[in-house]
């Protein structure tokens, strides 16, 4: 495979998935050369923790780069890579939005707890950013491929309970990503499978912006594969250089690192390469290729660049801070007791 002759001034501007739970050679091989800004874990991926963290050092040594991000969906709910027996069944966050008509301080205690045993859980198997909170509205329309994977359909609520699971993973010394931005609960379709359209006007769409716009100083977020038809009739948001620099970038105030969701997902049209380069053209810092198959890493790797130098420097800002410290059994404790006040 002929790479890109940049390709050893900085990371490639990708994160790739692998294929199971270790490293082939093959995988050793490829990200030595390509050099990927990262990875993302799936449950494929997992075993056990012993096995989870030799994986994830496996994975930065491979690189040379200690530093170099591990992400992970890791939610709570449907959406949850780690599970039991090794750790904790955790709820879908979306019973922090039920439980904040009642109880927004509890609401907000809640969903800062269970990020916070969240961050503490990826924390001890070097995965150092987890793709949550989904600041995405539960609307009529919405598709329950989001679902109760959201705080609910109150902008307010979502942005005061995304807030607090922010904070509860960077004391955990985990980075939160906010998703998916401008916002994907107005869609009614599920963007793994077809590209949702979303025709509301400018108007209505600002309360899909508001929690992005409140937690817009996070450092990572993740892009939507939507067409906002009043935006942008011809892209979606991901490959959108309009919704990118004039919404996200401009009315958003987003100014973190920017990543797609998955360009592998239906949404998204054309050959890989193409759907990569569409991305990284219309402002994304980095494309994220989870599915891990061969040939499929080796068409996205050979076009893409090297991370920008604005993007490196996102990056760069994008370190979560050191651990605080943290009592897990207290926090199980009163985790199980505010579970008690939605039943």
């Amino acid at each position: 495979m002929t790479l890109p002759c940049d390709k050893a001034a900085a990371p490639a501007a990708v994160l790739f998935g692998l294929e199971g739970p270790s490293l082939t050679e093959w995988e050793k091989g490829f990200f030595r050369e390509v050099q990927p800004a990262g990875f993302i874990i799936f449950r494929r991926n997992v075993e056990s923790p012993a096995q989870l963290a030799e994986l994830t050092m496996c994975l930065r040594d491979v690189l040379g780069r200690g530093d170099a991000p591990i992400l992970i969906d890791q939610e709570g709910g449907r959406v949850q890579r780690l599970r039991p027996p090794h750790w904790p069944a955790l709820p879908a966050m979306g019973v922090y939005g039920e439980l904040a008509r009642k109880d927004l301080g509890r609401a907000k205690r809640g969903a800062w707890l269970q990020a916070r045993l969240i961050a503490d859980d990826l924390y001890r198997v070097g995965i150092d950013v987890d793709c949550l909170p989904c600041l995405d509205l539960q609307l009529p329309t919405t598709h329950q491929v989001i679902g109760d994977r959201s705080f609910g359909a109150d902008p307010e609520v979502v942005a005061e309970l995304g807030q607090s699971v922010c904070d509860g993973l960077l004391a955990g010394g985990v980075s939160p990503v906010i998703k998916h931005l401008p916002g994907h609960g107005r869609a009614g379709q599920d963007s793994h499978k077809t590209l949702p359209q979303v025709d509301a006007d400018i108007t209505s769409l600002q309360a899909d912006f508001m929690p992005f716009r409140r937690l817009a100083a996070q450092r990572w977020g993740m892009t939507a594969h939507i067409l906002f038809t009043t935006l942008d009739r011809e892209n979606p948001a991901t490959q959108s250089r309009t919704v990118i620099q004039e919404i996200i970038r401009g009315e958003i105030g987003f100014d973190g690192l920017l990543v797609s969701d998955d360009i592998n997902m239906e949404a998204l049209s054309g050959p890989l390469k193409k759907r990569a380069a569409a991305s990284l053209a219309a402002g994304c810092d980095l494309v994220l290729h989870c599915s891990g198959k061969k040939l499929e890493m080796e068409e996205v790797a050979a076009a893409v660049p090297s991370m920008s130098s604005q993007a490196l420097e996102r990056l760069a800002r994008a370190r979560p801070p050191a651990p605080q410290a943290f009592d897990r059994d207290a926090a199980l404790e009163e985790l199980e007791a505010l579970a008690g006040a939605l039943s």
